[in-house]
């Protein structure tokens, strides 16, 4: 129920899961359909969630792409030192066979050096090693210098598109920021108006979010903290797609519980898609209490689970619902210091005769990947 931290503190960091500028030309993902009785915050913060998905993976494919071009600028340019280290030796080498042609005449007229060698083969054969140390020479030194070219090229190309990725960069963090800072406030105007119905004592009509697994809310195949593979009985009550903390275990206890802690906390911003663990149908959706806004589902093997402190619902009671489908939103309703989500899984549908979810969830083959609080 109640969570460490402080009273209505959403985390600093806005926690998206999996293309820059780029993306957001892509088709968009599946985003909320609203109906006339869905409150237009809830779809809202469902739509800016997908949104910036979207630009989050973007962004941190643009920061990757920026920082191996730049690996590659840092290549290259190390190449370049290295041709242009060795063209110097090749002009000291230069240097040494025309010194050693004139020691040894090499500015005399050929005939000349013929008539007054003591040998002329030995001096027609000095000559001729000469001429082609020379040539050799002279052939290394413009290879170099061409290779030398090619190279100054090459690297001015990576440095300019390390600099266009940086650009690149910059703007899709700008866009980043606003996303974040919109998603922030339509937050608050979502969990504000779920403390309204709270403090009324009467839930809104359930928000209709179209799902990523369709209308149905199945799912496919995803990381660990999921369903694994299409078709999986059971899955994690938060995907850890939007990034969650494990915070209050079950039977905790401390100054925010009169006795213990009956379930498994899951630290997570408003909003935060809260999904079925497994297939049932919406036993109860009430609003008001400690629990604040909360959906209980009866399971097909008998069990139920609870999802509380929600900023929305998107079920309602009688209605069946499928593993992975949307039931709510994460929020602060109720008894509770932040937002997050509180998870039980209970013998029967009423508050004390729930088990530690995490063990249930792993004998049903969901493990659990995110951090756990200290």
């Amino acid at each position: 129920m109640r969570l460490p931290h402080g009273r209505r503190s959403l985390p600093g960091s806005v926690l998206f899961a999996p293309a820059v500028l780029i993306a957001l030309s892509l088709p968009a993902a599946a985003v909320p359909a609203a109906g006339p009785d869905v409150p237009a915050v809830s779809t809202e913060v469902a739509r800016l969630l997908t949104e910036a998905s979207r630009v989050t993976e973007a962004y941190e494919r643009g920061r990757h792409a920026a920082a191996a071009q730049r690996v590659s600028a840092l290549r290259l340019q190390g190449e370049l030192d290295d041709k242009r280290r060795h063209l110097a030796v090749l002009h000291g080498r230069a240097g040494e066979v025309a010194r050693a042609q004139y020691r040894t005449g090499g500015s005399l007229p050929p005939a000349a050096g013929l008539l007054l060698a003591d040998d002329p083969e030995d001096a027609l054969r000095a000559a001729r090693m000469a001429r082609q140390a020379g040539q050799a020479v002279d052939r290394l030194v413009r290879r170099t210098d061409r290779a030398e070219r090619l190279l100054e090229a090459a690297v001015a190309r990576a440095r300019t598109a390390w600099r266009d990725l940086e650009a690149r960069h910059a703007r899709l963090a700008a866009v980043k920021r606003d996303l974040e800072a919109r998603l922030e406030r339509a937050r608050w105007r979502l969990q504000a108006v779920a403390d309204r119905s709270v403090a009324a004592g009467s839930c809104r009509g359930a928000a209709r979010l179209e799902q990523p697994g369709g209308a149905r809310g199945a799912v496919g195949p995803e990381r660990p903290g999921g369903a694994r593979g299409a078709g999986a009985p059971w899955v994690a009550p938060v995907s850890e797609a939007d990034g969650y903390e494990l915070s209050a275990g079950f039977d905790s206890t401390g100054k925010y519980w009169a006795h213990r802690h009956t379930g498994q906390d899951f630290a997570v911003g408003v909003g935060t898609p809260v999904r079925s663990i497994g297939a049932g149908r919406v036993h109860a959706v009430s609003c008001g209490g400690a629990f604040g806004i909360e959906v209980v589902v009866r399971h097909t093997n008998g069990w139920y689970s609870q999802y509380a402190h929600l900023a929305s619902t998107a079920v309602g009671p009688g209605q069946p619902v499928a593993a992975g489908q949307w039931v709510g939103q994460a929020g602060t309703t109720g008894n509770s210091t932040g937002p997050h989500l509180h998870f039980e899984v209970r013998l029967t549908p009423h508050l004390g005769s729930g088990v530690d979810p995490l063990p249930w969830l792993r004998e049903h083959g969901v493990e659990l990947g995110g951090r756990s609080r200290r």
